[in-house]
């Protein structure tokens, strides 16, 4: 099936062809004459399926009959909302939007949390008639007054179970509360758990259920390797295959935001490009380093489960698990950033000997044994050779540097004490404690016996006489 057979207008034909685009993928293929037809839609797809295409393309033919270039805010009311789980998503999605609405005047605007609100209160003024945000900014608008859901037509909620672990469906509720009942409502998740299913009753209607990924598989295109070795050894390893492999771009997941600022910060002290992303960095921070990570400034991503949710990178061949995750179902969604729209992509993991229960628990999900391949020199209970100790040992690279270039720091020499002096009274702090006789002490007098007292009490009248 081409594109040209879905029935879109010829403005986002156009525009899918100069994104470099005829084929639709399956999920687009099931998902846009449902959508074009107005029908509600629950659909079952894994991120990299496609589906943000999938609903953007029908949305935007939807609201094409209002596209209109007037410069009044009245003319340009909000018709379709998308509320997506991180900021990074909700960027990406809206960057969809104005991709195929090139040929169509039609305005969007992204709201998210971690940036100051006026540039987007701005935007809302002149009027959007898309908007894709986070439920927790766009709460904050809605107290502010500063948006109106009087004439939205069409809601998507893209990746609801995320929404789910991140404990948004109260404020999804809140923000249903205020929208029109006539309107379409498009849900998407890649897993449906009851909890999902009990806000589909609430937000649809009559929906037509599509799922073209189910639950816990695995892109086909997609290689994956173990590589047993100690903890410790971990980032050496990650260095050898980053010398000697054909890595022309890597995102590697951890387990902390600290130890992605570690391990990226290591890797740039090894020569190697790296960037970290994780949710204590700045919204320009993140935004900036998956800039530097898509235009290929930075060879190295760094990234925690949380941050990469959501990441879009085309052609990327290559995820690296240098911690596997504590919950076997986000080793799906973190190899599920490569291998994309049929192309094929390695998923290699570094796997300490504390980690084989994590390991079991994947291959029980994906149903398949991974291939252990051990490296040489990098065996489970090996030493580490010469050159790594080395590293090492010169750790903090600046001293070692300077020790190459100058020489080994002589030893400080302290200055030999000077030899203790009588103190000017005669005191010799050296010898030994003595009483201190005076030398006349023989010549003195003894002094003369003192007298006998009296008893107080006979001083006092209190004795009687002697008989």
């Amino acid at each position: 099936m081409k594109f040209d057979e879905l029935g879109l207008l010829p403005e986002l034909l156009r525009a899918v062809h100069d994104a470099g685009y005829t084929e639709p993928t399956p999920i687009q293929a099931q998902a846009i004459p449902i959508v074009l037809q107005g029908l509600d839609l629950m659909g079952g797809a894994q991120t990299g399926t496609g589906k943000t295409a999938g609903f953007t393309l029908p949305l935007l033919q939807r609201l094409a009959r209002h596209a209109n270039a007037s410069p009044s805010p009245a003319r340009h009311p909000v018709r379709a909302l998308i509320l997506t789980p991180t900021r990074e998503l909700a960027m990406q999605v809206e960057e969809s939007v104005v991709t195929y609405s090139k040929h169509l005047p039609l305005r969007s605007v992204c709201i998210y949390g971690g940036v100051d609100m006026r540039a987007q209160v701005a935007e809302l003024k002149e009027g959007r008639e898309i908007v894709v945000a986070t439920p927790g900014r766009l709460l904050d608008h809605v107290q502010q007054k500063t948006v109106n859901f009087n004439a939205v037509e069409v809601l998507v909620l893209d990746e609801a179970d995320r929404m789910l672990d991140m404990g948004f469906i109260p404020d999804i509720k809140r923000i249903l509360a205020l929208l029109p009942k006539e309107r379409q409502s498009l849900l998407f998740s890649a897993t449906f758990s009851d909890e999902i299913k009990k806000l589909a009753d609430v937000m649809l209607k009559a929906p037509q259920l599509i799922e073209v990924a189910r639950r816990n598989t695995v892109s086909e295109t997609i290689t994956h390797r173990v590589h047993p070795v100690a903890s410790d050894r971990k980032r050496y390893l990650l260095l050898r295959m980053l010398n000697d492999a054909q890595m022309p771009q890597v995102l590697v997941f951890v387990g902390t935001k600290f130890g992605a600022s570690r391990l990226a910060l290591w890797l740039e002290k090894q020569g190697v490009n790296a960037t970290a992303i994780h949710g204590d960095k700045s919204q320009q921070q993140r935004t900036e380093a998956l800039e530097d990570f898509k235009a290929g400034r930075a060879r190295v991503m760094v990234a925690t489960d949380v941050a990469a949710r959501g990441l879009d990178i085309d052609d990327l061949p290559h995820v690296v698990n240098y911690e596997l995750p504590h919950v076997a179902e986000d080793y799906i969604h973190r190899i599920g950033r490569t291998g994309r729209a049929g192309k094929k992509g390695d998923a290699t993991s570094l796997v300490a000997p504390e980690e084989k229960g994590r390991l079991a628990d994947i291959e029980k999900l994906i149903k398949f044994k991974i291939e252990q391949v051990v490296v040489n020199g990098f065996e489970p209970g090996s030493s580490a050779p010469v050159e790594e100790r080395e590293m090492r040992g010169r750790g903090h690279g600046h001293a070692h540097r300077e020790r190459e270039r100058h020489g080994p720091k002589a030893p400080v020499r302290l200055p030999t004490p000077a030899a203790r002096l009588p103190a000017a009274d005669g005191f010799d702090a050296s010898k030994p404690y003595e009483p201190k006789v005076p030398d006349d002490a023989e010549a003195k007098p003894e002094p003369p016996p003192r007298r006998p007292l009296r008893p107080v009490a006979a001083l006092l009248g209190g004795l009687g006489k002697k008989p």
